[in-house]
């Protein structure tokens, strides 16, 4: 069970740069809590009436959880290359999650029908790599598209690898998160 008040601060750092940058706060501080501290991997989504308004992060652990998560939330609101820039104007209308990912676990299978067997919808969040192109889809995303064949093949689409024939040198790994959501009356 994720630590609802952890959570809350999380969300609360979260919009507290975004807002910064928007110049209605000041500038976010993280608090003094040594799990802020460790090196964490996160990724920061950004919804507007339910739909997707930004979604960054990050899949290696190289910053702090604090910074890791100021950064991916400022990167979601105004690096997103599929939306436009967040507008102050938006802020109170945009819900944030925060989602933190465990370490990839690399799977181990021979063609894609194995892979297939091996995911488990809902709970795995995905990342395959062939030659240098490379994409992942947290386990969220199987709300939207909960039958595997579907997934792996618009992650793969999200790759930039073709989707109607298997793609001989895919690889793979797998991770989980642990994430928290603000509800619609906490984003205004």
């Amino acid at each position: 069970m994720p630590d609802t008040d952890f959570g809350t601060t999380l969300l609360a750092l979260a919009r507290a740069a975004i807002a910064h940058r928007l110049g209605r706060g000041p500038a976010p501080v993280v608090p003094d809590d040594p799990r802020l501290r460790e090196k964490s991997a996160t990724f920061i989504t950004l919804a507007r009436d339910g739909e997707l308004r930004g979604c960054i992060g990050s899949l290696r652990r190289s910053r702090e959880l604090g910074e890791d998560v100021i950064h991916n939330a400022l990167a979601a609101a105004f690096e997103d290359s599929r939306f436009e820039p967040l507008t102050a104007e938006e802020l109170d209308a945009v819900t944030i999650e925060v989602s933190i990912l465990s370490e990839p676990e690399f799977l181990d299978f021979f063609g894609e029908e194995e892979l297939l067997a091996q995911l488990r919808p809902g709970e795995d969040g995905l990342i395959i790599f062939s030659g240098c192109r490379s994409a992942t889809f947290l386990p969220q995303v199987w709300e939207q598209m909960p039958e595997p064949r579907q997934f792996l093949a618009a992650l793969k689409h999200k790759a930039g690898l073709p989707t109607n024939r298997e793609v001989v040198e895919l690889m793979a790994a797998r991770y989980h998160v642990e994430k928290w959501k603000e509800t619609e009356q906490e984003a205004s």
